[in-house]
């Protein structure tokens, strides 16, 4: 049966295409939508984009045909702006009127009037709750969202007869049974006969086999993996016919320092890359403490710190354990302009050539900026996004509709890119307890 949807103003504010996410449903926007767009406009940021974006699309249909009276959209709905049915009779009397919620509470609530079953879209909670208070059904906007209880982990367990695993060793391949695992997905192989023997491999799409893990017990810039998940991370790091790699995990996993040692490792030891490019977006845990003094280096410094204190650690500047000897100094490489440390805000527009990128703290991106920083990539590029969906900063996103869940998701079959949840804490017993326990 067709419906009717009204939509919220952030719903069109996280994705300024969710009008044509409704298949041949009708789909209606209050006229309070429209200027509360008009606040957001001027931003600079993503969530200025998206309302001009918003104003475009419609701008565009407008031309079609009357907005007041609904135009054609190409799934078979209809998009009309809605200017009557505002009349705030039927709310409750504790529902103020002129607030911009409550209005559009009172534009879906007087559509009911009509034949077609109507429901409001909305991300706002309490939107939901007093839809739900007024006999009005509501729903979240969820076409980007991945449950992330349910997010795609990179890797998974066979069992095997006994005399498998030395075969797999001495071939260097195993065949992969049916159902195929996913491309560049790891498999942790136990004999069923002594499940203490176990062997780790990935599977390659290219030879539709399973194949060994990278060895690296003796480790890269003084950092060797402490548990399978790292050994799969570094495997995925150092793969060049892999370009996008994701790790997923909470605090203390080793996501970013394993993701820099490889590509150190890359770029100053083997030259495959011109150059290792870290950056991460800029969002404040808890309450910012405002503008900061000096030029764009220092207004800068303390966003990129913990990058900063992760190469300073694996070049062996600081002279703690990571220290290598024979590596060159930290400042001369950012002088010679073989690494980058910069914001988020600075790479739209650029193309990135043979380059190695990271991006860390990537659960704090909307799907629409994962895919802005993706695109940047050029030919021979290498792109790796670290992040931990539960440790979320941006307000207009959560772990299930975040961009890195959503891009983990999304690739997961394709045979250039390449996923792994690190479990495991190894910063320290006590950050691991936190971890754990918080």
């Amino acid at each position: 049966m067709k419906k009717v949807f009204v939509l919220d103003t952030n719903v069109l504010l996280h994705d300024p295409r969710a009008i044509f996410a409704f298949e041949d449903n009708d789909v209606v926007i209050p006229i309070v939508v429209i200027e509360e767009l008009d606040k957001f406009k001027k931003g600079i940021d993503e969530i200025g984009r998206n309302a001009r974006q918003v104003s475009r699309i419609l701008d565009e249909y407008r031309q079609k045909g009357k907005l007041s009276q609904g135009v054609a959209l190409e799934g078979g709905g209809n998009l009309r702006v809605e200017l009557n049915h505002q009349s705030p009779e039927r709310l409750p009397q504790e529902l103020i009127a002129v607030k911009a919620d409550n209005r559009i509470l009172a534009t879906a609530l007087n559509l009911k009037h009509d034949d077609l079953p109507v429901i409001l879209v909305t991300k706002d909670t309490n939107l939901r709750i007093k839809a739900d208070a007024v006999g009005l059904r509501a729903e979240d906007f969820e076409s980007e969202t991945i449950t992330i209880d349910e997010l795609y982990s990179g890797e998974v367990e066979l069992s095997v007869q006994p005399g498998v695993i030395e075969e797999f060793y001495a071939k260097g391949e195993l065949a992969a049974s049916d159902p195929k695992p996913f491309p560049n997905q790891f498999v942790l192989i136990k004999n069923s006969a002594n499940p203490s023997q176990t062997a780790l491999a990935r599977y390659s799409q290219q030879k539709m086999a399973l194949v060994p893990v990278v060895n690296t017990k003796h480790g890269i810039w003084g950092v060797a993996a402490r548990n399978k998940q790292q050994q799969f991370a570094l495997d995925l790091l150092l793969n060049d016919e892999i370009r996008l790699v994701t790790l997923v995990g909470k605090a203390g996993t080793g996501k970013t320092l394993l993701a820099l040692a490889a590509g150190l490792e890359k770029t100053i030891e083997s030259r495959t890359f011109l150059r290792l490019v870290v950056s991460r977006p800029v969002f404040p845990m808890g309450k910012d403490i405002g503008f900061l003094p000096g030029d764009i280096d220092e207004k800068l410094k303390p966003w990129m710190q913990p990058i900063r204190d992760n190469l300073d650690f694996l070049v062996g500047s600081s002279g703690g354990p990571g220290r290598v000897k024979g590596k060159k100094d930290l400042q001369s490489l950012f002088d010679l302009g073989m690494i980058e440390v910069e914001p988020l805000t600075y790479i739209r527009g650029r193309s990135m050539p043979n380059q190695y990128l990271i991006v860390d703290e990537a659960q704090n991106l909307t799907p629409h900026e994962i895919k802005t920083i993706i695109t940047r990539a050029g030919e021979g590029t290498k792109i790796v996004l670290t992040g931990d969906p539960y440790q979320i900063d941006n307000p207009y996103i959560d772990s299930s509709s975040n961009g890195l869940s959503y891009v983990v998701e999304r690739f997961k079959e394709e045979s250039i890119a390449g996923h792994i949840t690190l479990v495991k804490g190894e910063r320290s017993d006590l950050a691991e307890l936190a971890a754990t326990l918080l």
